[in-house]
């Protein structure tokens, strides 16, 4: 069984930079793509990356490409999300997801199996 556990979120300014990081346990290793998804109050829960290290490729939603960047620990099992010129649009719950199969460069929820809580990133202008 995979277990996803988030952390890092929180309030910042417009502009502010937000780290986030989401400790995996069970059986998620480099053959599974590993993203960041988040979902706004009233909207569909949409794709923001995903990292597939067994051939390091990495896949970015248009809204978040050269602002965000997501990275990999395969030795710790961990995942992380740095954001930077976060603007009021990033404003959302964020979740840690892990896939075994799929579409990963669209970035779709139904592609990913695990997903964590979440952790909620409030940007303020």
């Amino acid at each position: 069984q995979v277990q996803l556990v988030e952390s890092g979120g929180g309030s910042v300014q417009a502009g502010g930079s937000l780290r986030l990081s989401c400790a995996g346990s069970g059986y998620v290793d480099i053959s599974s793509c590993m993203g960041w998804f988040r979902q706004a109050p009233g909207k569909e829960r949409e794709g923001v990356a995903c990292i597939y290290t067994a051939v390091g490729s990495t896949y970015y939603a248009d809204s978040v490409k050269g602002r965000f960047t997501i990275s990999r620990d395969n030795t710790k099992n961990t995942l992380s999300l740095q954001m930077s010129s976060l603007t009021p649009e990033d404003t959302a719950m964020y979740y840690c997801a892990a896939s075994f199969s799929g579409l990963w460069s669209l970035l779709r929820p139904r592609d990913f199996s695990y997903w964590g809580q979440g952790t909620q990133v409030t940007v303020s202008s």
